[in-house]
């Protein structure tokens, strides 16, 4: 397996392929990543870039971090001893500026905001903003000794410059909104190279794209960071790419990254991978690998975003975007998607045909959660659009039971017998299909995530079901015989 994968690897522009994981929402158990890592590495993965988030185990004055179900350091040791079996090179990450809204959503720590009433940028201004990020750093490498890299995050910076000290800072000459969001990035990773000689920092590039050549240039930065250079579309423009890798090596950058996505990054709450979107995202980030100087990109990052932030919904699972990953990953190692590479694909997976994934619970494949596939995407193509068909636009439904009806208890009795057999069937059927899949989730996903996933996307369906069964248990009232019969409330007479 190994010699086979580093003979592939040869012929791929990127030498190191890293899924991400996005522990911020839906954070496996570390079971189930003992049964993932394989077919990572099977499918041509060589890293993994770990997104802890809240999962991680902070200590000390730091402990408030820590999600509920956060792992335990001895899980995170469990973790990267699955890696190495694997030959999973692991990459911590850590955000160190925006997207801080599991630390700064801490009233203990609120006043490190930029902004006082928005908890995801920090105030580069505080002293005590960097010794925060500094011992976030610390506790995490202390856990990762060794590790070649450590990614600080540094994207999405939103509202720098808006805080009051920043606004005053930025009135005087020459300050700028760059240079405010340089220094601190300077600051992290200065702190990084200086306690860690061997580890290099990794950034997000966004908020490095718009500023000038010259003024990178000027900074530490391209000495002490490698950019991660980010686009998750469909349709990449490659010109601008290739100008934007030229800038940053023009500014001192020895070495840049690529991420791409695979799943996360085409609705905030998309419960379906779209793979057609993600294949030909990774197409395109091939084109531009094969436009820049061969020694320029050190490696991509596929990315599996869990949610947008902190505080939005799950989009999708890991178990269902792994049909996705397993098209990206062979993509990058083979240069296309031919149909050898689609039949080794469904190969690795144990499908019939990605054309035809209509993910029967009996047909979802073989690859661990592939149940939690079949099952997500039967909830999601057909639970609100069955109930729907019942409940707005059966004919005895909308013509006999209307919610005018409902809200009198009027009803013809005769339409009961049409209405309730349906309905009962109808929500036994889900509720059976949700218990299943509560029970898949639970081997795979802490109790959170099993709660917050059917919550969105099966309890408001099955709600509605079960609202229009309590309505027709409900005495019936018949017009002719009410006391007060609302047409005699609105007669002309």
């Amino acid at each position: 397996m190994t010699s086979k994968n580093s003979e592939m690897s040869g012929s791929s522009p990127f030498k190191m392929r890293l899924v991400h994981l996005d522990l911020k929402g839906a954070p496996p158990k570390v079971c189930y990543l003992s049964e993932i890592f394989p077919l990572f590495r099977a499918l041509g993965a060589n890293g993994v870039l770990i997104e802890y988030e809240d999962m991680f185990p902070y200590e000390g004055h730091l402990r408030l971090l820590r999600a509920k179900h956060a792992y335990s350091p001895s899980e995170i040791k469990e973790i990267l001893h699955l890696a190495t079996l694997n030959e999973l090179e692991v990459i911590p990450l850590v955000q160190t500026f925006g997207h801080m809204e599991f630390v700064l959503k801490h009233e203990a720590l609120a006043h490190l905001r930029e902004v006082a009433h928005f908890p995801n940028t920090l105030n580069p201004h505080k002293e005590e903003s960097l010794a925060l990020v500094r011992a976030m750093i610390d506790q995490v490498m202390e856990l990762h000794p060794g590790a070649r890299w450590l990614h600080v995050g540094c994207d999405e910076v939103y509202y720098l410059g808006e805080g009051e000290t920043s606004r005053q800072w930025l009135q005087q000459e020459p300050n700028s909104k760059a240079e405010l969001c340089l220094s601190h990035m300077e600051a992290v990773a200065s702190h990084v190279r200086a306690r860690y000689p061997t580890t290099t920092p990794l950034m997000w590039d966004d908020m490095l794209r718009d500023i000038p050549e010259d003024q990178l240039s000027g900074s530490r930065v391209p000495q002490l960071v490698e950019p991660v250079l980010w686009d998750y579309g469909a349709d990449l423009d490659l010109h601008g790419k290739a100008l934007l890798v030229e800038k940053y090596r023009k500014s001192g950058f020895s070495w840049l990254w690529a991420a791409s996505a695979f799943k996360g990054a085409t609705g905030v709450n998309q419960s379906l991978t779209p793979i057609e979107h993600h294949l030909r995202n990774h197409l395109q980030w091939l084109q531009v690998a094969g436009s820049v100087p061969a020694d320029t990109l050190r490696g991509i990052i596929l990315t599996g975003w869990q949610r947008y932030d902190h505080f939005s919904v799950l989009c999708e699972l890991l178990p269902v975007g792994i049909p996705s990953l397993a098209v990206c990953l062979q993509v990058l190692l083979h240069g296309d998607f031919a149909e050898n590479v689609k039949a080794r694909v469904e190969n690795f997976l144990g499908i019939s045909s990605l054309e035809e994934m209509s993910f029967r619970s009996e047909g979802a494949g073989s690859f661990p959660g592939s149940n939690i596939l079949a099952l997500v995407t039967q909830v999601s193509l057909h639970l609100c659009s069955s109930v729907d068909a019942l409940l707005e636009r059966d004919r005895y439904v909308t013509g006999w039971f209307s919610p005018y009806h409902r809200r009198r208890k009027l009803i013809h009795p005769v339409m009961i017998e049409h209405i309730q057999p349906q309905a009962l069937s109808l929500l036994a059927r889900w509720s059976a299909l949700a218990g299943e899949l509560e029970a898949a989730l639970q081997r795979v996903f802490y109790p959170d995530t099993v709660e917050e996933w059917l919550e969105e996307n099966v309890h408001p369906s099955l709600r509605r079901l079960q609202a229009l069964l309590q309505d027709l248990e409900t005495e019936p009232g018949y017009p002719g015989m009410r006391t007060s019969n609302p047409g005699h409330q609105t007669s002309k007479g």
